[in-house]
């Protein structure tokens, strides 16, 4: 069940956003600073690509990020079924 909706203003790049969610406006806020602090990091370390690709690049290695962690985290559900299933044998 999913919680009220926050209506929370924010600053990416500049830029002035309004974001919906589910979730409190703070992790709203952290989680808009974390995207605009990941996409000044890749603009300020190749200062020729435009903020658009920047911004590009810093979704494609969160959504890896966010891949990768799914993978770890399906593998130890893989593990402790595994055990379980172990452990009802015995």
């Amino acid at each position: 069940m999913a919680g009220p909706t926050s209506r929370v203003e924010v600053e990416i790049l500049g830029e002035r956003y309004v974001l919906r969610g589910d979730r409190p406006p703070d992790y709203i806020r952290r989680i808009a600073q974390e995207v605009d602090e990941r996409v000044r990091d890749i603009g300020n370390r190749h200062a020729r690509i435009p903020m658009t690709t920047a911004a590009i690049l810093a979704a494609v290695n969160l959504a890896d990020e966010l891949k990768r962690l799914q993978e770890s985290y399906d593998a130890l559900v893989k593990m402790i079924e595994g055990e379980d299933q172990e452990r009802k044998k015995k």
